[in-house]
């Protein structure tokens, strides 16, 4: 007579097991979020080092900054054809694999590395922008606030740590270029912790063609073209502001070292206005809100950047601060739309391709603003628009109170 195995004892055999999986799975993201801006952080922070050291001229000191912004743009592309040929989670592999090899060999000192380096790891961070939401929409859905609020949270952190401590450990290494490279040891690190995810949903299921969304057509649905929108004017605004704020109060008037500190101020409310947002913003009819409150606040902190003398940094700082916290909150939109994982794919890439792109033009729009009129009236103004642009956009892509899938056109 066959025995049959009692359920509990599978059950007792089974969970462990998830449990691992599970623990493993938010490590893994915990690793890759404190990868994704560490990179970019530690090499603005060691821009002058670089070129006094390599001797490299003006036209390459204004290519670097821009290398991962148009990487973000082009490279994202590619990720929907990764993840339908390969599945998600061995496109994110393939992206680590190409973010610590670059980052790594940034190690060797010469222009040239350093370039193909940066364009190397930065194609390997686009392909991982896009790919997160899709991880966390497939594996963790239930958990969508918790798990972008881990992922943006050390991806926030890892920035500020990589800017805060690039200049002395290159200082202990004895080279810039070393002092890159050195980040290449976290990549490294992020890529061994992503590997018993892989290897695990490898084992679960063999994959399968999950089938083609072209991004295009998200554009012409009502909740694709907004989140793009949304998505676009929020990265104009951030890099826009990041990329100057500290310079602007230098400008006026403000020592460096206090211009530094505000500009650090800024980033850690950030980090803080990411996870408030997120947890206000994930409770029913509280979408709306969380993204007024966001745009209202970076548009105040322009205003007040405009209106109020330096001595009064911190406010500003705090304000627009608070605003670059609609980051992780877009990104639990997209993590939540469309239909499918290939839906969700299609419209985080045009989202983030589009949206880099013409994020692109912030610092730059801001900087020739500032050259052509001597002052800092007209490149706020150009901030204000698009402070607005982002008001509206959040209110017409939250007109329902739920959250569309892309795949659908809606009607407010």
């Amino acid at each position: 007579m066959a025995t049959s195995i009692p359920s509990q004892t599978v059950s007792a055999s089974v969970l462990p097991k998830r449990k691992l999986v599970v623990v493993a799975g938010v490590a893994a993201v915990a690793l890759i979020g404190l990868n994704l801006r560490a990179g970019i952080t530690s090499a603005a922070a060691l821009f002058h080092e670089l070129q006094v050291v390599l001797g490299y001229g003006p036209v390459v000191a204004s290519v670097l900054p821009t290398i991962p912004l148009l990487c973000f743009a082009f490279a994202g592309l590619a990720t929907p054809m990764l993840v339908r040929k390969t599945g998600v989670e061995k496109a994110i592999l393939v992206s680590l694999t190409l973010l610590a090899a670059g980052l790594l060999v940034r190690g060797i000192p010469t222009t040239g590395v350093l370039l193909a380096g940066t364009v190397l790891a930065m194609c390997g961070l686009a392909v991982c922008n896009v790919a997160m939401p899709v991880f966390i929409r497939e594996h963790y859905a239930a958990k969508t606030p918790v798990m972008t609020g881990l992922y943006t949270f050390t991806m926030s952190g890892g920035a500020t740590i990589a800017a805060s401590v690039s200049v002395p450990m290159a200082q202990q290494l004895g080279s810039p270029s070393l002092g890159l490279a050195a980040w290449g040891i976290l990549g490294v690190a992020a890529l061994l912790g992503f590997l018993p995810i892989v290897v695990h949903t490898h084992r679960k299921a063999a994959h399968k063609d999950t089938g083609r969304v072209s991004m295009w057509p998200m554009l012409r649905t009502r909740h694709g073209l907004l989140i793009t929108a949304v998505f676009t004017f929020q990265g104009f605004l951030a890099y826009g502001v990041m990329s100057w704020f500290a310079y602007l109060l230098t400008n006026r008037g403000l020592g460096a070292t206090e211009s530094g500190l505000q500009f650090g101020l800024m980033q850690i409310v950030s980090v803080f206005a990411g996870m408030a947002l997120l947890a206000f913003g994930s409770r029913p009819g509280m979408l709306r809100p969380a993204f007024y409150l966001a745009s209202t606040t970076t548009l105040t902190g322009i205003v007040a950047m405009l209106l109020l003398p330096v001595t009064w940094a911190a406010v500003p700082a705090v304000l627009t601060g608070f605003g670059l916290g609609i980051f992780p909150l877009v990104l639990m939109v997209i993590s939540r739309s469309g239909r499918s994982t290939a839906e969700t794919t299609a419209l985080s890439t045009v989202a983030q391709s589009l949206g880099y792109l013409i994020a692109a033009a912030g610092p730059f729009g801001v900087g020739l603003l500032h050259s052509a009129s001597g002052g800092w009236t007209l490149p706020l103004g150009l901030l204000v628009v698009a402070a607005l642009a982002l008001m509206v956009s959040c209110h017409f892509m939250t007109a329902n109170g739920v959250l569309p899938q892309a795949g659908r056109k809606s009607v407010a």
